[in-house]
């Protein structure tokens, strides 16, 4: 091809490109729904295998939905303490042993009274012991 034919193609180039970007974006939001309608259809059965399904299809649904994610930030604005494990959950690198404990230590402390309460005692128990 000569160097005028390139440059003509270009600019359609450029906005397949563009088009193509947007689809796949919108079809990742598609998948992402889907996974939280699986989730929430998966739920009700024993186990607790619903909600990390739920929280994998809000991650692909809100790191390719820019209206997604205006709405989270609003939402973490209003409630930053029901919402800030997500968001956590969401950062690259995220430690999710330790949101998942952090959760469960929170989960105890809501529930069970002070003298029952063994999940605190034990990770103190974990964290003295010599290495």
């Amino acid at each position: 091809m000569t160097p005028e034919a390139l440059q003509r193609t270009a600019p359609l180039d450029a906005a397949a490109r563009v088009a193509a970007r947007r689809l796949a974006r919108l079809a990742l939001v598609g998948l992402g729904l889907l996974l939280m309608g699986a989730g929430a259809l998966i739920m009700p059965l024993p186990g607790p295998f619903g909600l990390p399904i739920v929280v994998l299809g809000l991650m692909v649904v809100l790191r390719n939905s820019f209206w997604a994610k205006r709405r989270f930030m609003r939402l973490h604005r209003r409630h930053p303490r029901f919402v800030s494990p997500f968001r956590r959950l969401l950062r690259p690198g995220a430690p999710v042993l330790a949101v998942l404990w952090h959760q469960t230590l929170k989960l105890e402390r809501l529930l069970v009274p002070p003298p029952w309460r063994r999940l605190r005692r034990v990770r103190s128990r974990r964290a003295a012991r010599p290495r």
